[in-house]
């Protein structure tokens, strides 16, 4: 008896999900829509695969241990969890389990051209801005990364009925106001314009939202940006106790183009990352600030000034220090939180998030 192709494909779908669970659970309730395939586009705030590993670059070091070490400090990164910017899961994974799936789709650099797996694909580069940033090596823009996905699309790797079941991931987290590469510096102390900046970035993601829905992604999502000045990278000049203002502020600016461009826009819901992270940072009840021993402070730190959480000297010494409990922890490294970091945002931006994912389609 010859087995159709199809059923082999599905098998095969079954035994490669089940072994990226790796015993994590079954996943969360969906949207009563049944969303079921997802596409992520951004940086490193959902960047689970595409960024190269280069061995000894700061840029590669979500590929080693301690990122993906979970709480237990003793294990080595698990190979599912490598190229996460992270200690464990990061936002587009929590998003993946409220629509039902167990984890963030595959990265399109670790996935074949001629395949897209059922859950969707990650398109996301740690690094990456709207506009071009200055780096070592090539990252590809939001553009770009559209871009590769509409050649997909169009060349039917992504097919058109996957799409009338799929939801959007749109992180923009401020690598566009960093003044340098990877957001290894602070906030920019000047803009010639900085309206006309910070509209232009907001004008490029709305550009990208527009393009997204014209291919026939049926519901975007769009974060804000985070309270970038209370990031560790910033609040470590005052010993990890206050935020930087000016960051915080470029923020905000960004935020109100974004709302002003897109809030009446059908089918896109903005993801309120400023609120949440400020709600947990500032202690405001609900905000499941009180599971955080610190919330400025990094678990993973250099231990000297321009090093990286992971480095290691050529001899294999630490060149960092790891906390004792990440789970207490808010900020995982420099800019990126922590598993019980992103847990507790996404709790907060959960109940809009699947109200909006809820509401019927508008064509």
């Amino acid at each position: 008896m010859k087995i159709p192709p199809a059923f082999v494909c599905l098998l095969l779908l079954i035994v490669y999900h089940a072994a990226r669970v790796e015993g994590r659970g079954t996943p969360a309730r969906g949207s009563r829509n049944q969303w079921s395939s997802m596409f992520v586009f951004g940086d490193d705030f959902v960047d689970n695969g595409n960024r190269p590993n280069i061995t000894g670059e700061n840029t590669s070091r979500q590929w080693s241990y301690p990122y993906g070490s979970y709480l237990n400090s003793h294990y080595p990164t698990s190979p599912v969890l490598s190229g996460r910017f992270s200690n464990y899961r990061m936002q587009s994974d929590f998003i993946a389990r409220m629509l039902g799936l167990h984890e963030a789709p595959p990265a399109y650099a670790l996935t074949s051209d001629q395949s897209c797996d059922s859950s969707g694909m990650t398109f996301a580069s740690g690094g990456a801005g709207v506009f071009k940033v200055t780096a070592k090596r090539k990252v590809p823009t939001l553009a770009a990364q559209v871009q590769a996905f509409k050649r997909l699309v169009n060349d039917g790797v992504i097919p058109t009925r996957q799409l009338h079941h799929s939801v959007a991931l749109i992180a923009i987290s401020g690598n566009d106001y960093m003044s340098g590469s990877d957001a290894n510096n602070g906030f920019y102390s000047s803009f010639d314009d900085l309206d006309t900046y910070v509209g232009n970035v907001a004008t490029e993601i709305l550009d990208n939202v527009a393009q997204l829905q014209k291919l026939g992604v049926r519901k975007v999502l769009v974060n804000n940006l985070h309270p970038i000045g209370c990031m560790p990278l910033h609040t470590s000049s005052s010993n990890y106790t206050t935020c930087d203002l000016l960051g915080n502020y470029g923020a905000s600016v960004h935020n109100k183009y974004l709302k002003q461009m897109l809030e009446d826009r059908d089918n896109v819901h903005i993801l309120d990352l400023y609120t949440a992270f400020t709600d947990i940072v500032n202690h405001a009840p609900g905000g499941g600030s009180k599971d955080f021993k610190l919330k400025l402070t990094p678990c993973c730190e250099s231990t000297y000034d321009g090093g990286y959480c992971g480095e290691r000297s050529h001899s294999g010494k630490r060149l960092y220090e790891l906390c004792g409990n990440p789970d207490k922890m808010f900020y995982w490294d420099q800019t990126h939180p922590t598993d019980a970091g992103w847990e507790a945002v996404m709790k907060a931006l959960q109940q809009p998030l699947m109200e909006f994912l809820d509401e019927e389609y508008v064509a």
